[in-house]
C-alpha cells in the first residue's frame, strides 16, 4: 500500500488522527480559527468598552452597585442559546448577534475585576497624587487605572478564555468559527474534524492567554520581584 493511500485511509476509516484531513481542510482550519478570534477580540474589546465606564459609575455611586452586579450576573446565568434566541429578533442570523450575546456575557466578569482593581488602590497613593494636584481624571488614567492593571488584565484575560469557548455556540447561526466545524462534523461523527476543531480551540485559548499573561507583565514591571545573586 504507498503512503498516500495509508494517510487517504484514515479518513475512510474515521480515525481520530488524520494527517489527510489536515492537509486536505488546512485552509478551512485557518479560516475557522481566524474567524473565532476575530469575533472573539471584538467582542472582548467592546465588552471592556462598556464594562469600563459602568464600573465607574457603580465607584462614584455605590447605590447602583447592586442593581448592576445583580444585572450583569443574571446575564451570565442566561443559557447561551435562549440569550441568542432573544437576541435574535434585533440582531438577526449575523454576526453581531454572536457578539453582542458575547459581550454581554463578559461583563460580570468585566465590571467586577475593574472594581476589584480600583478599590485595591492604596489609599495613600491617591492622597499623595491629590497633595500634589491631580485632579479626577488624572489621578484615574496616571495613577487608579495603572496601578490597578493587574487585577484589570486578570478579568480581561478569564473573559477572554470564556469567550473563545462560548463562541463556539455561534454556530447555531453560521458564525462560531472552529464551533461550525465542530456542528458540521456531529451528525457524521466525522472523528478527525471534532478533534482538531476542539484542538485548536483549546490552543487558541492557551495562546491568548499567555500573550494577555506576557502584556500584563510588560505594563506591570512593578510587579516583578527580582531577587538579587545569592538571595540577596
Amino acid at each position: 500500500m504507498s503512503r498516500h493511500a495509508s494517510a487517504s485511509n484514515c479518513l475512510v476509516t474515521n480515525d481520530w488522527i488524520c494527517g489527510e484531513y489536515l492537509r486536505t481542510r488546512a485552509q478551512e482550519l485557518t479560516e475557522a480559527t481566524l474567524q473565532h478570534g476575530g469575533i472573539t477580540l471584538v467582542s472582548v474589546l467592546i465588552g471592556l468598552a462598556v464594562a469600563f465606564p459602568l464600573a465607574l459609575l457603580v465607584r462614584a455611586r455605590p447605590r447602583l452597585a447592586g442593581p448592576v452586579l445583580g444585572l450583569t450576573t443574571l446575564l451570565y446565568t442566561i443559557p447561551s442559546l435562549a440569550l441568542f434566541s432573544l437576541l435574535l429578533p434585533f440582531f438577526g442570523l449575523s454576526s453581531a448577534l454572536v457578539v453582542t450575546g458575547l459581550v454581554l456575557y463578559s461583563l460580570t466578569i468585566l465590571v467586577r475585576n475593574i472594581l476589584a482593581g480600583l478599590a485595591a488602590v492604596p489609599a495613600e497613593a491617591r492622597e499623595a497624587a491629590r497633595g500634589m494636584g491631580y485632579g479626577p481624571g488624572r489621578l484615574l488614567w496616571e495613577v487608579e487605572l495603572p496601578l490597578s492593571l493587574p487585577a484589570l488584565m486578570a478579568g480581561i484575560r478569564m473573559a477572554t478564555v470564556s469567550t473563545i469557548a462560548l463562541t463556539t455556540v455561534g454556530s447555531i447561526v453560521g458564525r462560531g468559527g472552529l464551533g461550525n466545524l465542530i456542528e458540521d462534523a456531529l451528525p457524521t461523527f466525522f472523528k478527525a474534524q471534532v478533534l482538531a476543531a476542539s484542538v485548536l480551540c483549546v490552543l487558541l485559548a492557551v495562546a491568548a492567554d499567555l500573550l494577555l499573561l506576557g502584556l500584563q507583565r510588560l505594563l506591570t514591571p512593578w510587579t516583578r520581584i527580582r531577587t538579587a545573586p545569592g538571595g540577596g
